[in-house]
C-alpha cells in the first residue's frame, strides 16, 4: 500500500563479517602539556599516548533554526573486542595499564601472525604480520586489518573533535563463531558479553570524565533519551547511544524451526537492555532465528555463513521468489571448503535458483511481539540485515501505528525501502564506503533528503570486521592536503600520530576511526559540499527521529470490541470465523467469508467520531480490490478509500478524515481462491 508521508521537516542551510569464516577456521592520569583552561583539553592525560592533531576549540551550541549540528556514526562497535571469546578482535579501546597495554596483539598472534587464522583469511595471504601495535604500528591499524582495534579512545576523541557529534555503540556478539573460534578466554553466552560491552562502556566514560576532573566532566557522554543528547550536543560533547546487533538476542534462536525462546524471555531481555541504557536493537543478524529470516551474504562469505546457519539451527537459508521490487542479496554460491569441511557427513549446501533471491522467512509471530515490545518501551529498530519479507511487515506494522523508530545504519536494507522509511520519520546512514562510492550513493538519495528534509548519516561499521575504505593515492588529482579545516570552520585538523606512525588518508585509508575527519574532507572533495552539509545535518535528523519514537502514543482503537456483522461468513465445526473475530485485539482469530466476491465486514463503533485511519491486518485469504466506506446513520454511505492493488500483510489506508459512525470494509475481488479473511480491523481517528 502506499503510506503516508511524513510532514517535511524544513531544511536548513548549514558486521561483524562470517562467523562462519570462524568456521574456517584508571590509568592514572599524568599532567598534560597541553595548556590553560580549555574546556575541550583534559586537566591531565595517560602518558605516553595517542596525539589528537586538531587544534581549535570544537563548535557548541545550535545554528539560526535551533537545531543541533554534526555528523553520525550510526553503527560502530567499540568494545567488540570483548565479544566472539574475547580474541577474534585484538586490541582494547582503553586500558587503565595505558596505551602499551590497550594496543597490543593477541597472544596467538606473536610472534610473526602465523596463528592469525582470522586475520589471514579476511586479509588474503598467509595473515603474517607485525603483531606490534605500541609504539612502533608497523602492520595495523590499517584499513583492511579486520582483526584489530580500531576504536581506540583517543582516536574517536579525534572523531569528535573533527564534528562527530554522535556515535551509537552497537554492543555485538555471535555465539556460534565463539564456540568455532580456536581461541577464546571468556564464555560464549551472547547476553554475558552484551552486559560486558555496556559495562566497558559506562567504564570508558568514567576513565575519560577522569582526565577532565571528575564525573560528568568529559566529552564522552552515554545518553538514554534524546533531549539528554541534544544537551550534550549543544556544549559541544559527543553523545553515545547504546545499541544491540547479535543474532539471538534473548536465547531466540531457533533449531529445526522450533523457537527456543518465549514471549516471556522476550519481555524480560528487553527489560534488561532498557535498563542497561539500550535504545535501538537488531532483531536478527546473519543467521535465521526465531524472531526473523536474515538478508542473506554473498559469495564464498555467504556459503561460509550458510554452513553456520546450518549449524547454528539445523537448516540452511531457504528461498522464493519475490513478489515485490526488493530482493535479498544473493545467496554466495563460491565454494568455502574450510566450512564446508565442517558439516557432518553427507550433508551439503545447497544450490540456490537465481530467480528465487527472497529468504523464506519472514518476521516470526515472536518477532512481530518483539516488535511491538519495542514499540511499547518506544526503542528504534534497526532493519538492516532483516530479510525483505520481514522488513516489508515491520514496515507495515510501523505504518499503521505511525511510529517513527526505523533505522538502517549501514547500508544493509533493500534500497527500495528508502522512502517509506522517510515517511515514517526514520533515519537512514550509509556504510562507511570509499569516497567514490559513498558520494554516488548519497546523490543517488539527494533529492529524497531534500523532499523530507532530512541529513545523512554514516555507519563507520569499526571493529565489525568489515572492510573500510582504501587509499585513493597521493598521486589523485584532489588528494586530502593537510592540514584542513573542520567543516564548521573552526578546527584545523593534521595528520594524525600515534606513537612512531603518522597516518594520511591518501596512502594509508581509513585505518581508524580517528581518521573520519579525513575521509569527510575526501567526500568533500570527491562528492562536494553537498554531501558534506547533508551529513553535518545528521545529527539533527538522528535526534527527531528518536524524539519522534519517544513522543509516540497508541492511537486508540475505535474499531476494539464494537459489534461486528458480515455479508456472509465460513463455516466450520471445530472453530468460529464470527466477524467480531475481527475487533477482538486477537491475532490468533480472525473473521472469514464464503468463498466467493462482494463481501462486506461492517463495524458500529458505538457514536459518531472522527475517523481518517484503516488498518487490514490479513490472514492469507485477502482482498485484491476493496473499498472502505462510512456513514453516521447506517443508511447513506460515502466511499472514502479504495484500492485495486491489496497485496496481502497489513494494509493501511489514510484519508482526510470524516465523521463516521459505521464503517463498512466492502470487498470487491480476492486476491486467493478462497474468501477475504482478517485477523483484525483497526479504525483510527487519525
Amino acid at each position: 500500500m502506499t503510506p503516508a508521508r511524513r510532514p517535511h521537516r524544513r531544511r536548513t542551510g548549514v558486521t561483524v563479517v562470517s562467523l562462519l569464516l570462524l568456521l574456517v577456521t584508571a590509568l592514572a592520569p599524568a599532567p598534560s602539556a597541553a595548556a590553560g583552561g580549555d574546556w575541550w583539553i583534559p586537566a591531565a592525560r595517560p602518558a605516553p599516548d595517542s596525539q589528537i592533531d586538531v587544534t581549535g576549540e570544537p563548535f557548541t551550541g545550535t545554528n539560526a533554526a535551533g537545531e543541533v549540528r554534526g555528523f553520525v556514526d550510526a553503527h560502530n562497535h567499540l568494545m567488540s573486542n570483548e565479544a566472539f571469546g574475547g580474541r577474534l578482535i585484538c586490541g582494547k579501546t582503553f586500558s587503565e595499564d595505558g596505551i602499551a597495554d590497550a594496543l597490543k596483539d593477541c597472544p596467538e598472534h606473536y610472534p610473526d601472525g602465523t596463528l592469525a587464522i582470522f586475520d589471514f583469511i579476511t586479509n588474503g595471504g598467509d595473515g603474517r604480520h607485525d603483531p606490534d601495535g605500541w609504539p612502533t604500528f608497523e602492520d595495523w591499524p590499517a584499513h583492511d586489518s579486520l582483526t584489530h582495534q580500531q576504536n581506540y579512545y583517543a582516536w574517536v576523541e579525534r572523531a569528535w573533535r573533527g564534528g562527530q557529534r554522535v556515535l551509537v555503540n552497537d554492543l555485538v556478539t555471535n555465539g556460534v563463531i565463539c564456540s568455532v573460534y580456536f581461541f577464546k578466554d571468556r564464555s560464549c553466552d551472547e547476553m554475558t558479553s552484551i552486559r560486558l560491552q555496556a559495562k566497558l562502556t559506562y567504564d570508558l566514560q568514567a576513565y575519560i570524565d577522569r582526565m577532565y576532573g571528575g564525573p560528568g566532566k568529559g566529552w564522552f557522554r552515554i545518553v538514554t533519551d534524546s533531549e539528554q543528547a541534544r544537551d550534550v550536543i549543544e556544549q559541544g560533547r559527543l553523545a553515545v547511544i547504546l545499541g544491540v546487533e547479535t543474532s539471538e538476542p534473548f536465547g531466540c534462536k531457533q533449531i529445526l524451526d522450533i523457537a527456543q525462546c518465549s514471549k516471556e524471555d522476550i519481555d524480560k531481555g528487553l527489560d534488561e537492555l532498557y535498563a542497561l541504557g539500550v535504545r535501538s536493537m537488531f532483531l536478527c543478524h546473519k543467521f535465521d532465528n526465531a524472531l526473523c529470516g536474515v538478508r542473506f551474504d554473498s559469495g564464498a562469505l555467504g556459503t561460509a555463513i550458510n554452513v553456520g546457519q546450518f549449524l547454528s539451527t539445523g537448516t540452511f537459508w531457504r528461498t522464493e521468489r519475490c513478489t515485490g521490487p526488493q530482493r535479498d542479496n544473493p545467496i554466495g554460491l563460491a565454494a568455502a571448503p574450510g566450512a564446508e569441511k565442517k558439516l557432518p557427513a553427507g550433508v551439503g549446501v545447497p544450490a540456490y535458483d537465481s530467480d528465487a533471491r527472497c529468504n523464506v522467512r519472514g518476521l516470526t509471530d515472536l518477532g512481530e511481539y518483539a516488535v511491538r515490545g519495542m514499540m511499547q518501551r518506544r526503542m528504534m529498530l534497526e532493519i538492516d540485515h532483516m530479510s525483505v519479507k520481514a522488513t516489508g511487515r515491520v514496515l507495515d506494522i510501523f505504518e499503521a501505528e505511525s511510529y517513527p523508530g526505523v533505522l538502517s545504519s549501514h547500508s544493509w536494507m533493500d534500497l527500495n525501502w528508502t522512502e517509506r522509511v522517510y515517511g515514517l520519520g526514520g533515519f537512514i546512514a550509509q556504510y562507511m564506503h570509499g569516497s567514490e562510492s559513498f558520494s554516488a550513493e548519497a546523490e543517488r538519495t539527494d533529492a529524497l533528503r531534500d523532499e523530507y528534509g532530512v541529513g545523512y548519516g554514516y555507519g563507520t561499521d569499526m571493529n565489525g570486521v568489515g572492510g573500510w575504505p582504501a587509499p585513493r593515492g597521493a598521486d589523485t588529482a584532489n588528494p586530502v592536503t593537510y592540514p584542513f579545516r573542520s567543516v564548521d570552520g573552526g578546527s584545523v585538523i593534521d595528520r594524525q600520530t600515534t606513537g612512531e606512525r603518522t597516518w594520511d588518508l591518501n596512502t594509508d585509508g581509513a585505518a581508524h576511526h580517528g581518521l573520519v575527519p579525513d575521509w569527510i574532507e575526501d567526500i568533500r572533495l570527491v562528492g562536494g559540499q553537498d554531501v558534506v552539509d547533508d551529513l553535518f545535518r545528521g545529527a539533527e535528523s538522528y535526534l527527531d527521529t528518536w524524539g519522534g519514537t519517544e513522543r509516540h502514543r497508541a492511537a486508540d482503537n475505535l474499531a476494539a470490541g464494537a459489534p461486528a456483522t458480515a455479508s456472509s461468513t465460513e463455516w466450520n465445526p471445530f472453530t468460529s470465523y464470527a466477524p467480531g473475530r475481527a475487533v477482538d485485539g486477537r491475532r490468533s482469530t480472525r473473521w472469514a467469508s464464503h468463498w466467493s466476491d462482494d463481501q462486506w465486514l461492517r463495524i458500529d463503533l458505538g457514536g459518531t467520531h472522527r475517523v481518517g485511519r484503516i488498518t487490514l491486518d490479513w490472514e492469507r485469504a485477502y482482498g485484491r480490490s476493496y473499498r472502505i466506506e462510512v456513514s453516521t446513520d447506517g443508511e447513506r454511505w460515502r466511499t472514502v478509500w479504495s484500492t485495486t492493488a491489496g497485496d496481502g500483510g497489513l494494509d493501511t489506508a489514510r484519508f482526510p478524515a470524516v465523521p463516521a459512525r459505521y464503517v463498512r470494509l466492502h470487498f470487491l475481488d480476492r486476491g486467493t481462491g478462497w474468501g477475504y479473511s482478517l485477523h483484525e480491523a483497526g479504525v483510527h481517528s487519525h
